[in-house]
């Protein structure tokens, strides 16, 4: 059966199996949420350590990317990639899964998912603030309503818990991964065009084990923690630090950027999908509302920010 579904693939169209590897790829990357969240537990029945994630998933991706690298005879990148390479490191491999563990001890995937499903409209205004490129009105009154939006929705949910019509703090981490993540996006994005999107990430990784690898190795769990925990983070460091970035670059290749990146407005619904068999968390309306909502929002902001 798997050789005549790969017979079908090869079937297709470039870009038909961009969308598909595309899709593929989003529902990977909406696996992290419900994975960290397995693998630190919460703030009643915590299991791993958010550092020790943070550090692990990287010191994972790191021995993959080393393997690849010294496999294809990569390059060293050159004096003028580092700073780029540095700064990606700083927010892709350490400040966002940092803060969004931090933040999954005390929200539910399916909230932070509502949060996070700004990183593509946040990216492309970090995009346009760093690379000093003009885009219409439209797209800045998207931005704005997005983040509206996010903030509304933590009001509410915080005034629904009982905490008073307020910011949490697990809000405000995932707002600041958002950030970092896509400052990281930005500069990975500069040095793509000269070592390839693949051994951007590759990089990113390796550079980061001076770091990493002493804060994996300090931050080992000292007491026993369960499977399920192991298998989140087992998942967050092969698939969300690896594996998804390369099936989603190829879907790019494969389909085009401009067609295939759409796919991405997704990846909050496969993240809310996963939460209820995983976690046993449950989508009320007000979090699928919003998340709809968000996603629009980004949507819209792509398109206009698009048009010249």
């Amino acid at each position: 059966m798997a050789s005549s579904l790969v017979q079908r693939f090869d079937a297709l169209t470039p870009s038909t199996k961009g969308m598909w590897l595309g899709l593929c790829a989003m529902a990977l990357f909406g696996l992290t949420l419900p994975m960290t969240r397995l693998a630190i537990g919460s703030n009643a029945a915590p299991q791993l350590s958010p550092w020790f994630v943070t550090f692990g998933r990287a010191v994972v991706a790191a021995i993959l990317s080393i393997a690849l690298l010294i496999f294809t005879r990569s390059p060293w990148p050159d004096r003028k990639q580092w700073r780029a390479l540095i700064i990606a490191a700083l927010g892709n491999a350490i400040g966002y899964p940092l803060l969004l563990a931090f933040a999954l001890r005390s929200v539910t995937a399916s909230h932070a998912a509502v949060i996070t499903a700004l990183l593509p409209l946040v990216t492309a205004v970090a995009a346009a603030w760093t690379l000093r490129q003009r885009v219409g009105v439209g797209f800045w009154l998207c931005a704005c309503a997005g983040t509206a939006l996010v903030v509304v929705y933590s009001l509410l949910r915080s005034s629904s818990s009982g905490s008073g019509f307020q910011l949490d703090m697990a809000d405000l981490l995932l707002v600041a991964a958002v950030v970092a993540a896509s400052i990281g996006y930005v500069q990975g994005a500069l040095v793509t065009p000269a070592l390839g999107a693949e051994r951007v990430i590759c990089w990113v990784t390796v550079i980061s084990l001076p770091v990493t690898l002493p804060g994996a190795l300090l931050t080992w769990p000292a007491t026993s923690v369960t499977g399920t925990a192991w298998l989140g983070f087992a998942y967050v460091g092969l698939f969300s630090m690896w594996v998804a970035f390369f099936a989603w670059y190829r879907a790019l290749a494969l389909g085009g950027s401009v067609r295939v990146s759409q796919v991405q407005l997704l990846q909050p619904f496969f993240a809310m999908a996963f939460s209820v068999p995983l976690l046993g968390e449950k989508l009320d309306p007000l979090t699928m509302g919003f998340g709809a909502a968000v996603v629009f929002s980004v949507y819209l902001g792509k398109r206009l920010g698009s048009r010249p």
